[in-house]
């Protein structure tokens, strides 16, 4: 039977009574009754357990997931008091095993070790289920939001495991933690080349943060890792970033530091994307304007009022002008080149894509051995990749198509066709099969 013995202060059965009733010896009973007080405390741990999680367990989990806040609702996905009610067995196991198993000093050491141990692991493992909810519960608020929460939360996992190890260590060697904490000075060269780029990502995190150079969400292009597309998550050590033809590229947290890189940003949050691009007109297509093309470009109404006011104006320079009508030299006129370039001006201040109130303008740049580059510089309100590229093409697709009106030719690029024009060898007799044979 079960006996309290006053001076080991335990709570043991009594192997007499084994001895006694089944006629055993007295040290074989002794050994026979360790088995069965320790499956009676797993079974009375597993039944603890059992009950800790049906009853409060569950009633916890009711209770949140019926208020209106979302918070606790993460704490039940993450199954947080479900690791909690294994610290119910190892209590028990550590508080009653040095009074059940006091004659078995040895089992008894190891049994409330292992228990201590298991409440360690369980605080730990705790501990990060809830810098888990943290993490997801900051990562959806509007203020945390594009920060890079998950770098410091990871910062405390590592924390909590490097303090978790030391106070294992410690239980299981019977050593101070302090001792621990003494020899892993001597060893401070070798954590850091280990943590090397955790620690350059840490630092990294930190400015990236308080210099708000990137958020979660941002389009960046860092051409020296081939990446060109949105953050998807800034961790410790890496930045991923999914690229436009939807492949995710890996960046060391830190290059963004040591490494250039750009961030449009700027683009997204201002009034308009830009259009920087050119139209390569022929020098030798430059032409002045004599009557008839005048009276053409009045027919077109974005350059009508232009050409009025310019003929008005040309008109008067010339009379003043000393031989003007007999020397086009002289005289002052206008080219099909300019006017073609107002034509372009007005016809993007026309379009209501482009945004006015930024700037705009068409300006030649400098002559190259493919012509004069007529450059279109404006933005749109399109900033969304594919209503930006429609939008721009369709005011390509007009300007390329309408400089034959301005007896403008854009420049290309000769082809085999245009050298077989050159050598006259485009003839029908050329162009026929070799088996044919006219009769």
């Amino acid at each position: 039977m079960i006996q309290f013995d006053n001076k080991y202060s335990t709570i043991q059965l009594d192997p007499k009574w084994l001895a006694d009733y089944f006629g055993i010896n007295p040290e074989i009973a002794k050994l026979i009754s360790l088995p069965i007080v320790i499956l009676s405390l797993i079974i009375f741990c597993f039944f603890a357990w059992y009950l800790t999680k049906k009853i409060i367990v569950n009633t916890i989990h009711k209770l949140f997931l019926k208020t209106k806040i979302t918070w606790d609702d993460i704490l039940v996905e993450k199954r947080i008091f479900d690791k909690l009610a294994l610290v119910v067995p190892a209590l028990i196991i550590t508080f009653a095993v040095p009074s059940i198993l006091g004659e078995f000093p040895i089992i008894s050491k190891y049994s409330v070790t292992f228990s201590m141990l298991v409440l360690l692991l369980v605080v730990i493992w705790t501990i990060n289920a809830v810098l888990a909810v943290f993490n997801e519960i900051l990562s959806h608020s509007p203020i945390f939001k594009d920060k890079p929460i998950s770098s410091y939360i990871q910062v405390l996992n590592i924390i909590v495991y490097f303090v978790g190890g030391i106070l294992i260590l410690s239980l299981l060697l019977g050593k101070s933690p302090f001792y621990f904490l003494g020899a892993m000075g001597a060893m401070t060269a070798i954590l850091l080349l280990i943590f090397k780029d955790t620690i350059l990502g840490f630092v990294a995190s930190i400015q990236m943060s308080v210099y708000d150079m990137v958020r979660v969400g941002d389009w960046i292009a860092m051409p020296k890792y081939d990446a060109d597309g949105d953050v998807m998550s800034i961790n410790l050590s890496t930045v991923k970033v999914q690229n436009w033809d939807k492949t995710i590229t890996t960046i060391p947290t830190y290059a963004f530091i040591n490494d250039s890189f750009k961030n449009w940003r700027g683009m997204s949050n201002s009034g308009g994307r830009r259009i920087n691009r050119s139209i390569y007109v022929k020098v030798s297509s430059f032409c002045f304007c004599d009557e008839q093309m005048l009276e053409q470009f009045k027919k077109y109404t974005l350059i009508k009022d232009y050409i009025l006011e310019k003929e008005a104006e040309i008109k008067k320079l010339n009379a003043d002008l000393s031989d003007g009508e007999s020397n086009p030299v002289n005289a002052i006129s206008l080219t099909n080149v300019g006017v073609f370039r107002v034509y372009a001006e007005n016809y993007i201040l026309a379009n209501p894509h482009i945004n006015k109130q930024m700037t705009h303008m068409v300006r030649q740049l400098e002559p190259t051995s493919k012509g004069l580059p007529l450059e279109i510089y404006c933005f749109t309100y399109e900033k969304e990749w594919v209503k930006f590229e429609q939008v721009k093409s369709d005011i390509f697709d007009h300007l390329l198509t309408i400089t034959s009106q301005f007896q403008l030719e854009v420049f290309e690029e000769p082809t085999g066709k245009d050298f077989q024009k050159l050598s006259g060898n485009t003839t029908e007799k050329s162009m026929l099969p070799r088996s044919y044979s006219p009769s």
